[in-house]
């Protein structure tokens, strides 16, 4: 029984793990320090970067890209328990990876913990990166936005396209 135990430990607090909880924890880290610098430094004007970004504050009570936005609490509410769970799932399946699918399944989680820690505390996730090009404007989002994208598309990447 002992043993049991000591190989669980091992596993759950293995050098992977690790690196992988602090890949999360840096993007967390990252995704709060860029909405905290823009929620405090932010006035009602749109700030113009260059010719093809702007940062616009807009605050999502939706999933990615504004998509379910309702002003049904209920159905908010519901959005957000549908997402802790998958969080929780996520972590598991981190654990439980490989090497290449921990990192993928990492970059996820820490941009997810982003938008979720938003969506807990201000009941919406700021979003204010809104990349353009003449009249036609993409999605505005954030920085845990970009990592959850580049996780799904690894993901998909290695799973549809690369045979290892």
């Amino acid at each position: 029984m002992f043993k049991y135990l000591s190989e669980k430990k091992n596993f759950i607090f293995g050098k992977e793990n690790i690196y992988a909880i602090f890949l999360v924890i840096f993007i967390y880290s990252l995704d709060r320090f860029s909405k905290i610098k823009i929620l405090n430094s932010f006035s009602e004007k749109t700030y113009i970067l260059n010719n093809y970004i702007n940062i616009d504050l807009i605050w999502n009570t939706g999933i990615g890209f504004g998509l379910f936005s309702f002003e049904s609490s209920l159905i908010y509410n519901l959005i957000s328990f549908i997402i802790a769970v998958v969080i929780i799932i996520l972590f598991y399946i981190a654990f439980i990876s490989k090497k290449k699918d921990k990192l993928i399944f990492s970059i996820i989680l820490g941009g997810a913990l982003g938008n979720f820690y938003d969506r807990l505390f201000y009941y919406a996730v700021p979003d204010f990166i809104d990349l353009h090009y003449l009249n036609f404007h993409w999605f505005t989002f954030n920085i845990a936005d970009i990592f959850i994208t580049l996780g799904i598309i690894a993901f998909v990447v290695k799973d549809f396209f690369v045979k290892i």
